[in-house]
């Protein structure tokens, strides 16, 4: 009898497994369009050098990060994206196309410190997932910018809900 029950239990549970890998999930419908845009702000960074902070501004070589970098990126994928600095234990736009509600650019406001990816980032990995962004939630992908120093800040790209 005890070895019936085992086996029922493990038919069960591959049942689960399989039924909650055919259902569609709402919360990573857009993950593949994130993750193409995240690649794409990478590659148009990667392309001007190393990423370092002066000041409070980032730099990749030797091209301060402005919204013109991240535009270029929404412009050809859709969404939005920023490019944050870490300032002890917040992270600062320092470019974005996101807008506040009276429709100023969104540069110099912080992450969410509710946001999932504060603690993936702190520890230098990424994160994709819903998360919210300026009181709104977004299928996002935030991934660590470092230097020799460790995490120096991140990149964000995102869709709304």
């Amino acid at each position: 009898m005890g070895s019936k029950n085992f086996i029922v239990s493990i038919l069960a549970a591959a049942s689960f497994l399989a039924t909650s890998m055919l259902i569609p999930n709402g919360v990573t419908a857009q993950t593949p369009k994130v993750k193409t845009s995240m690649a794409a702000l990478q590659a148009e960074t990667s392309k001007l050098g190393a990423p370092k902070v002066q000041g409070n501004d980032l730099y990749f070589g030797t091209t301060k990060a402005t919204n013109d970098l991240v535009d270029a990126v929404v412009k050809a994928n859709g969404g939005a994206a920023s490019l944050f600095v870490k300032k002890g234990d917040q992270y600062v736009r320092v470019a974005t196309t996101l807008k506040k509600d009276d429709g100023t650019s969104a540069v110099g406001t912080t992450m969410d410190p509710k946001s999932p990816a504060m603690a993936k980032l702190n520890s230098g990995a990424a994160y994709y997932g819903d998360g919210p962004v300026l009181g709104k939630t977004y299928d996002t992908g935030y991934e660590p910018i470092k230097d020799t120093s460790g995490v120096i800040g991140a990149y964000f790209v995102g869709y709304p809900k």
